[in-house]
This record gives structure tokens, sequence and C-alpha cells, in this order.
């Protein structure tokens, strides 16, 4: 009898929660968790049951002990990359002598660093381990957010986002990557929502404050809006030297894990890995390249892109769209006016994925974003009354901030091995923010103060949004039914236990995962 024999157990036997059964438990776990031997069958099903009380307090652990720190440092990254919207309404483009599109070219020129180095962070992320390589990029974007408060013209704001942009490119696949070590398949679009939701917050929170740094009166020599970077720049660097000692690597390194919680925590992970004898394998090149040539992978990353024209779109430009509403209202004000849309956003953006996670989808999940979005940009087009337009904000806000944590969770599920997860997330960021890089070309000075281009452009992103998930969706059930027709046996046969574990998406045992 095989070591994979002796662990499994029929999946409706019940399990007495008595001591016996426990040490039953926890012996499995640690079968499972060995390497060398895989955790599944042919099939992808997990050969061990888990006891589900055991789960749910090692769960509530990582909760408590892994999301809080992701979700400060991502705070203060978005704050860091949108508070420039904030720096405008408060004299950005007199100061430095910007004028026309010498605004949208500021913002393209952080995209550019952002795509151009979005994989090969997360490469370098796997390979030096999230622990370290996540609070290194914090530290370094705190630094240059804090070297905008110095600048003196044009070029010199262009070469410091543009740094900005390389240490960010990082950090949402770096830290999704380093929450698919934690946690389970259907409980990593929730996590994922609890950092992201950063997003929307960081235009609540970085609009307060900035109006409650501006309205100070300078600090020490800086003044105006250049005091918005010096102080969230500080904040940031503060915040990475403490994630330095806080932030746990992996299971095997958390202090503050038992043993038998160490073990449980690698086995279930594992356990969704079909064919693999690993929880984090060593980089390999034919994983690494079907994360990225993955049907399902590359369509959620053209969702991701149509749905980045709106979300960044939307982060760096909401003050300038409010402003364009209440001309007449004090910078302070404005600035107010941000709040809102972003806390409702923000509630939606948790409250989609947690009903993603308690289904184990995404994909319709991704596709009921659009219609709202579709709504809001119809409302901007449509109108010009101001409480019309500013209730579209609402509308845009509800639904395209949730699609973030879908659409990452998405591409992860569709992958097997460390290796191909670590590539499918850059490969979902890298082709999303090229919708970034266009959204900071969508409002243009010319076209406002209604931003008919904008609005359109929007409102096309939101449609192929809508049609690109609603396809893939179906072409997933089309396949997966291919796929049942296979000898799985047959398929496999004469071939290596590496080669198997080589095969990803190819394996004749996988099911896309709607």
């Amino acid at each position: 009898m095989t070591a994979t024999d002796d662990i499994k157990h029929s999946s409706d036997e019940a399990r007495p929660m008595s001591a016996t059964y426990e040490r039953r438990d926890e012996k499995d776990a640690h079968l499972a968790a060995e390497e060398g031997i895989a955790a599944t069958d042919s099939l992808g099903e997990s050969i061990v049951q888990f006891d589900r009380l055991a789960e749910r307090k090692l769960r509530n652990k990582i909760d408590l002990m892994v999301v809080p720190t992701v979700s400060f440092l991502y705070l203060f990254c978005f704050i860091d990359r949108a508070n420039i919207g904030n720096a405008r309404l408060a004299g950005l483009e007199e100061d430095l002598g910007m004028s026309g599109n010498d605004y949208n070219m500021l913002l393209s020129i952080f995209f550019i660093a952002y795509i151009v180095f979005e994989i090969p962070s997360n490469l370098a992320c796997k390979a030096i381990g999230p622990g370290w390589f996540i609070p290194f990029l914090c530290f370094g974007f705190g630094v240059c957010s804090m070297g905008m408060a110095f600048v003196r013209n044009l070029s010199s704001a262009c070469g410091v986002r543009f740094l900005l942009g390389t240490f960010e490119a990082g950090m949402m696949p770096g830290i999704s990557y380093y929450l698919s070590r934690w946690y389970r398949r259907s409980e990593l679009v929730f996590r994922i929502s609890l950092f992201i939701v950063m997003a929307p917050l960081a235009g609540a929170f970085g609009g307060l404050l900035a109006s409650a740094i501006l309205s100070l009166s300078n600090i020490g020599s800086v003044t105006s809006w250049r005091m918005i970077f010096l102080v969230e720049g500080i904040i940031t660097m503060g915040l990475a030297l403490i994630a330095f000692v806080t932030l746990t690597d992996r299971p095997e390194t958390a202090r503050w894990l038992s043993e038998a919680e160490k073990t449980l925590a690698i086995a279930r992970v594992k356990s969704e890995m079909l064919g693999q004898t690993k929880v984090l394998d060593k980089t390999d090149r034919n994983k690494v390249w079907l994360g990225f040539w993955n049907p399902v992978v590359i369509a959620t990353a053209f969702i991701f892109l149509f749905n980045n024209i709106t979300v960044q779109g939307l982060s760096v430009f909401a003050p300038t769209i409010v402003a364009s509403i209440y001309p007449s209202y004090t910078t302070v004000q404005k600035q107010l006016y941000t709040v809102p849309p972003y806390v409702v956003g923000a509630a939606f953006e948790v409250a989609i994925p947690l009903l993603s996670w308690r289904t184990d989808r995404r994909q319709i999940f991704l596709i009921a974003t659009a219609p709202l979005t579709i709504m809001g940009y119809i409302m901007f087009l449509a109108s010009k009354d101001p409480k019309v337009r500013y209730a579209a904000t609402f509308f845009t806000a509800i639904s395209t901030f949730a699609a973030g944590p879908l659409a990452n969770a998405q591409v992860s599920a569709q992958v097997i091995s460390d290796s191909a997860r670590s590539m499918s997330l850059a490969t979902n960021m890298m082709l999303g923010n090229i919708g970034g890089l266009i959204a900071t070309w969508s409002y243009l000075s010319w076209d406002g103060p209604d931003y008919p281009i904008g609005n359109g452009l929007n409102l096309a992103a939101s449609s192929m949004l809508l049609i690109i998930a609603t396809a893939t969706l179906f072409w997933m059930k089309a396949d997966n039914k291919r796929r049942e027709k296979l000898d799985v046996g047959k398929e496999l046969e004469g071939l290596t236990r590496e080669q198997i574990e080589s095969l990803e998406w190819k394996h004749p045992g996988w099911r896309w995962k709607p």
C-alpha cells in the first residue's frame, strides 16, 4: 500500500471530534505536506479530509497575523501613487510650470515603469521571498514619494515618478502571490480584497489626509502641495521598516504557528495542487511559461486591463472630476467630496469577494460588476446635472473596484504550481496596467469640463469587460466538457513524475475553475 493510499479518506465519511481522530488528522496533514508525495488524485481532488474546526482556527490566526500588515502597506502604496491628484488641486502644475497635457505625461511615466517591471519584480519576489521583498519595495516607493516634495521642474518630477512605478510594480502581484502561500483557492479572493480595498480607502483617506496636511502653513522649509508627499513618504518608510520585522515569509518560518499548524497550513494549500509534490517549487521555466501562456489567464488579464482604465482613471482624476462638477467649491471642499464614493466602493469591494469566497466562483462576479459601471458612465455622458454626475461616481466606484481582487484570484485559481502562480499574477498585472497607462490619457485638459472622450472611453472599456468575461465563462465550461471525455491514465502513460508536474493546465485531469 502506498503512502497516498494510506491517507485517503472517503469524502462523506463522518469524522468525530475525538482525540483519536484529531491525532489521525495531524498524521494525515503531515503526510500530505511531506515533499515527494502528491496530495491530490489524478483529477485534482484532495486525498485528505481536514478537520474543519482546526482549519477555521488556523485561517483566523493567519487572517490576524498576515492580512493587516500587507493591507497597510498597500494602503500607502496607493496613497503614494494617487496623491498626485490631490497635489494637482493644491498647485503642483503651477509651481512646476506645467501646461497642456504635461500632467498626463507625468502620470504616464509612472505606468511605463509599472508595466516594464511587473514580471521581473514578481519573479524576484518568488526567488528572494515575499517576506523580505515586499517591505523592500515599500521602503523604496516611500523614498520616492518623499522625493517628490523636492522636485523643481517637470523633468525631475518625471524621473521620480518613474522610480516610484519601478518600486510599486511588484506590490499588487507580490502581495497576491504571498497570500496564495497561505490560503486555499476559494479563500484567496476575499483576502486579496482585504488589501486591494485599500485602493478606494486610499482615495478616501488620502483626500482627508491631504486636506489635513494642507491646513498647515509649512513643515520646515516645505510648503503647500510638497507637504503631502513629504509626510506620506515618511509614514510609508516607517511602515516598511516595521514590516521587515513582522512579515513572515511562509508558514514554515512563522514563529506564531505551532508545528502542527505549520504542517496543516502547508498541507491544505498543497491539497489543491494537481499532481504537485511540493508547495514551493524551484522556479521551473516550463511552469513559468504556462503560467503566462494560459487561455484563461490571458483573457482575465485583458478583463483587468479594461477594468484598470476605469479604476486608475477614477483614482487619479476623481479630484478633477469633482472639481468639474462643483467648480465654485474651495480646494478643501473638493478634496472632501472625493471621499464618499470611495467609501461606498470599498464596502462593495469587500462584499462581492466575500460572496465569491462562499460560493467558490469568480467569473460570474466579474461579469456582474460591469453593468453598474456601464450605467455610471452613461449617466456622465447623458446629463450635465451636478447631482446626477456625482451620483454616477458612486455607481462606478461600487462596481469597478471589486473586479481587482476577483481578477487576481481568478488567475491564481487557473494555475497549479507556485512557479506558474508567480507568473500568472504578474501577467495579469502587466496587461492590467496597460489599462492604467491608457487611463492617464483618458481625461485631457482640452476635453473638460464635461470630458466626453474620457467618459466615453470608460463606457467602452466596461462594455468590453462584460463581453470578454462572458465569453471566457462559456469557453471554460465548453473546454471542461471536452476534458471530461479524456482517459487521464492513458494520457499520462509513459510520463515521469517531473513531466507530469510540469504539465500545468495541459494536465488531462485539470478542470478550469469558473
